[in-house]
């Protein structure tokens, strides 16, 4: 117990500045994927052979690359050429990586609304892109929430690696910690681990939600346990 607040009570401001790095990290790199991942998804499912093309190969490059290995590419390879903090470099590399994911995300809710709702659509003289972001996506977002609260909490834990390339997140602030008191090493990480686990607890139970409010008639949704 006396551990408990020497360490861990004094410690706690910097545990929940770290948390909050790694939050605006996430936030960042979702906010990318997801428009990016959306954009190569509606080229997967309508654009031309060559822009299909170019989305699948993007998506498998990006989800064929580790996590990691991405981040040092970023951080020591690229800013040979253009200047970029860890932050950013963080930010583009599990961004890019969750856009490849996403994408996937996409593709599958869009393909699954009916394609008798675009021939209706086609059929009353609607142009094929007010088609697409009037009747199709309205429906696959909904849809694409249960999966990508999946998504959130992988890409969650993922910030974590960018502890290698110097990010002061939620578990570098943890190893400071440990240098610093010279010790503790189970009672700290227990608390990192604990603060993940809350971070992303809360974050499923909001999409959840936000899945169930936004719900189709007629579609399955998530069940209350």
């Amino acid at each position: 117990m006396e551990a408990f607040n020497s360490v861990v009570i004094s410690q706690m401001p910097f545990l929940l500045g770290g948390l909050w790095v790694a939050l605006q990290l996430l936030a960042l790199l979702l906010i990318l994927g997801l428009g990016l991942g959306l954009g190569i998804a509606l080229m997967e499912v309508y654009g031309h052979w060559t822009l299909r093309w170019a989305g699948i190969l993007f998506e498998r490059i990006f989800r064929g690359i580790p996590a990691l290995v991405l981040l040092l590419l970023f951080y020591y390879g690229v800013t040979e050429f253009i200047e970029l903090s860890a932050f950013t470099s963080a930010v583009l590399a599990l961004g890019l990586r969750s856009a490849a994911y996403q994408s996937q995300i996409f593709r599958g809710v869009i393909q699954a609304v009916p394609a008798g709702q675009m021939a209706a659509a086609r059929a009353l003289g609607m142009p094929k892109h007010k088609a697409v972001f009037h009747i199709i996506l309205p429906q696959a977002l909904r849809q694409a929430i249960g999966p990508w609260t999946n998504e959130f909490s992988s890409e969650l834990k993922a910030t974590s690696l960018a502890y290698v390339i110097g990010v002061v997140e939620l578990t570098r602030q943890g190893r400071y910690i440990i240098s610093s008191t010279q010790g503790n090493v189970l009672l700290v990480f227990a608390v990192v681990a604990a603060l993940y686990f809350v971070a992303n607890w809360l974050g499923n139970q909001l999409l959840y939600k936000l899945e169930r409010s936004l719900a189709l008639p007629g579609f399955e949704t998530r069940r209350d346990d």
